[in-house]
């Protein structure tokens, strides 16, 4: 009998090609061959499968397995047949419209066998390291299944009346994400694998270090445990002398991993820091990863925004047309110094700014708008007076400005909608922002001014 997904893992084995070998347990047909994994589940029954699996791995041994080795790679093949068939099923009631929790349930369960047989044979080191992209198969598709699974049993809920006076109760006594918290779990030994092992680099398992732990970081995500990532930068900061260098891995690995570490940098408010790592993962990326791209600029651009005060560009932006819906006005208020207007726009794109974690940094953004504001009044002052016998010509603008008239500006800036404000609160406002190092000067309260810098009373606004 013969096996096409058989015949590609004796030449996967043959040629060492660990992409072709995990292609073999991908529970997904190729494009090229959509009927695969029917064909693949039809082959055999539930009482041969042992046999008829046995022989095609191990006594047809054209690819010199070790009987140890042979062995386990016939436990991953029967888990995957199985599941398979669990698959099968699923997604033909799916289409059917009946997107059963039970059923996806047990394909979670089935992939998660995948997984626990392939942890087995690397634990006991009967896989070469050069299969560790089956690990990866299996860890990808473990997430994925596990948020079906989650997914059809929250629509199972949602869809189930249950008696009122014990709804409370079973609400709380259920997990929205008791897979995917589980997949996390199993991921999280993959990744113990990897780090762990103590071969020689080119025959050890730390090259799946970085994958294994950008599918964590994805699931910490999801799962909203962002704070369960940093154990897991610990542990690479534990390790590092022990490590090939982040350069030595696939692009794709890097630019992930690079992301997640700025996101989660930014999420601490090191914008630094993280929009160091976001603009090498920007600068690796892809030019057609377009998806990739707008996410990193999602996080790039309210980064740069706190740390070097500018906006995007047009040009920029100009691909994304989702980014500039997003950030296009809340930029042109930030130039205009239009506060009322800024805090419109923040309002309008709250949802959305809260759902990407991006609100609370975006809204500091109106330190940049006051700024203009204040730079404008600094601006209308035009210049002193020439001074008698002054023949250089050169133009010195007046840097002695009343408050008064950035009270006014305040109120201008805020369309009016509320009183004037008190000179006390308009100072306080004025000291912050020489604080921030966004004006350089001081108050004279004597005199009601503001004396500006003459050299650069706006710091990086060319004024």
């Amino acid at each position: 009998m013969a096996y096409s997904i058989f015949d590609d893992f004796r030449r996967a084995v043959q040629d060492e090609d660990g992409y072709l070998l995990a292609s073999t347990i991908t529970p997904r047909a190729p494009e090229h061959d959509g009927g695969r994994l029917y064909d693949f589940y039809r082959t055999t029954n539930h009482y041969s499968v042992q046999t008829d699996f046995r022989y095609a791995i191990v006594h047809n041994n054209t690819a010199g397995l070790s009987k140890t080795e042979g062995n386990h790679w016939l436990e991953v093949y029967v888990v995957y047949w199985k599941a398979i068939g669990q698959l099968l099923v699923a997604e033909e009631l799916t289409n059917q419209g009946k997107d059963k929790e039970a059923e996806w349930n047990k394909v979670y369960d089935a992939w998660r066998d995948v997984a626990n047989a392939l942890i087995k044979g690397y634990s006991s080191s009967a896989f070469p390291a050069w299969t560790i992209p089956c690990l990866y198969v299996a860890g990808k598709y473990l997430r994925a299944f596990a948020i079906k699974s989650d997914a059809a049993a929250a629509k199972f809920r949602k869809n189930t009346t249950f008696n009122a006076g014990l709804q409370d109760d079973i609400a709380g006594a259920m997990s929205t994400n008791e897979k995917l918290e589980d997949a996390a779990r199993q991921i999280n030994r993959m990744f113990s694998l990897c780090i762990s092992d103590r071969a020689p680099l080119e025959e050890s398992r730390k090259w799946g270090v970085y994958y294994t732990t950008n599918l964590l970081f994805k699931t910490y995500f999801k799962l909203n445990a962002i704070g369960l990532s940093k154990n897991i930068l610990r542990s690479l900061q534990a390790t590092k002398t022990d490590m090939p260098p982040l350069e030595a891995f696939p692009k794709s690995h890097q630019v992930t991993f690079k992301y997640y570490v700025g996101v989660i940098l930014f999420l601490e408010e090191d914008y630094v820091q993280a929009e160091e790592n976001l603009t090498e993962a920007w600068q690796l990326c892809h030019q057609d990863a377009q998806k990739n791209r707008e996410l990193i600029l999602t996080y790039l651009v309210p980064c740069h925004l706190l740390t070097t005060h500018t906006l995007p560009t047009f040009e920029l932006l100009a691909p994304y047309p989702r980014l500039q819906q997003l950030f296009a006005p809340l930029g042109q208020c930030i130039k205009r110094g239009d506060l009322a207007g800024f805090d419109a726009a923040l309002a309008a794109g709250e949802d959305e700014f809260v759902k990407r974690r991006i609100y609370l940094t975006l809204e500091r953004g109106r330190d940049i708008a006051l700024r203009n504001l204040f730079r404008k009044v600094f601006v209308a002052g035009g210049f002193e007076d020439p001074r008698e016998g002054d023949d250089r010509g050169q133009k010195i603008r007046k840097t002695r400005v009343p408050i008064a008239e950035f009270g006014a500006a305040l109120m201008i800036g805020m369309g009016h909608t509320q009183e004037r404000m008190e000179q006390e609160e308009v100072e306080c406002l004025i000291a912050n922002m020489i604080y921030k190092n966004l004006m350089k000067g001081y108050i004279s309260r004597t005199h009601s001014m503001l004396v500006l810098n003459k050299k650069g009373a706006f710091p990086g606004t060319g004024i």
